[in-house]
């Protein structure tokens, strides 16, 4: 949700007897999204029972909301389960002394908020594909979705905080994607040096290392050298 946290999640207290948690789910669906809706309901009511002076610590009963959580999702699966659950979907039904059951949201009615917002995000992964992860791209799609009357008032009065989250939000992105290229590169370099290590022991032709670990002669080369001091 369009919020001050970079989850893009939602928890609040609509009154005493009921919690909402909202979760938003893009275009790559998983599953876990159920684990992340149960951690961020326990984050939520840790944050009432704070903000209501409540100590679980003690004898005395402690008043708690009943949860509701919902994903919308804006992505373009084909299945469309109305709900999901943390026992069907990670238990295989079996009997556990504890369930989520997350109700699914999708394009919402024509008009309502829900409906202008999954417009809006799927403005905003437009838009994104054109500028890349960039002010331009949100100040557009911002722009285009007011012209369209989507979320024209928040988007009006908002439209400085709307574009600080939308760049905070592209920045951890990004920082994601960055060490997960680098988790990956890593693991792939220490792969090919571990083949050339084992061709080495087995005394095969440098060209033939290179040509299966596709590592460089000066680094096969320092491998060799390495061994051969191990050896000594």
């Amino acid at each position: 949700m369009l919020t001050d946290n970079i989850y893009n999640d939602l928890g609040f207290i609509v009154n005493e007897d009921k919690m909402v948690i909202l979760v938003e789910a893009q275009a790559t669906w998983t599953m876990n999204i159920i684990i992340r809706a149960l951690m961020y309901m326990v984050q939520t009511y840790h944050d009432y029972f704070n903000r209501t002076k409540q100590n679980w610590y003690k004898s005395k009963k402690v008043k708690i909301p009943v949860p509701e959580i919902y994903v919308i999702y804006t992505g373009d699966r084909k299945t469309r389960p109305s709900e999901v659950s943390l026992v069907q979907e990670f238990f295989k039904g079996k009997k556990s002394c504890i369930d989520v059951k997350v109700k699914m949201i999708y394009d919402g009615k024509e008009g309502d908020i829900i409906n202008q917002y999954v417009i809006f995000t799927k403005v905003c992964n437009g838009q994104m594909t054109i500028h890349g992860r960039t002010q331009k791209a949100v100040l557009e799609a911002i722009r285009i979705c007011r012209d369209r009357n989507v979320l024209r008032e928040y988007l009006t009065s908002k439209e400085k905080e709307v574009v600080d989250i939308m760049m905070m939000l592209y920045d951890e992105e990004e920082i994601m994607k960055s060490y997960v290229e680098s988790e990956v590169y890593e693991a792939t370099k220490n792969e090919k040096i571990e083949t050339a290590k084992e061709m080495l022991l087995n005394n095969e032709p440098i060209e033939k290392i290179i040509k299966y670990s596709r590592l460089s002669k000066e680094t096969i080369l320092k491998l060799q050298k390495e061994q051969n001091l191990q050896t000594i």
